[in-house]
């Protein structure tokens, strides 16, 4: 099956001792028509993956820890606070 990832998002996160990651998460896409040329519709397969910028795999648990699948690091996204104000 011919396969593409399309980027969603991409955020930081930080380990235990707070160093900083750069996470880029990413969708995989399937060839609708395969047997179509090179410019046929790319559908999307709900399957969802996330890599650091250096390209290692990340697996995300449950609570939404993110363990890098070679070096084994574990990383927590990093929430800021909204700095717009609201009228």
């Amino acid at each position: 099956m011919d396969i593409k990832l399309h980027r969603l998002e991409s955020f930081s996160a930080q380990d235990a001792q707070g160093k900083p990651y750069k996470v880029y998460g990413y969708e995989r896409l399937a060839r609708a028509y395969p047997w179509l040329d090179a410019a046929a519709q790319w559908e999307a397969t709900g399957v969802v993956e996330y890599k650091l910028a250096n390209g290692e795999h990340l697996d995300m648990a449950r609570d939404g820890t993110l363990q890098g699948a070679q070096s084994g690091v574990r990383l927590h996204r990093m929430h800021f606070a909204n700095s717009g104000t609201s009228h």
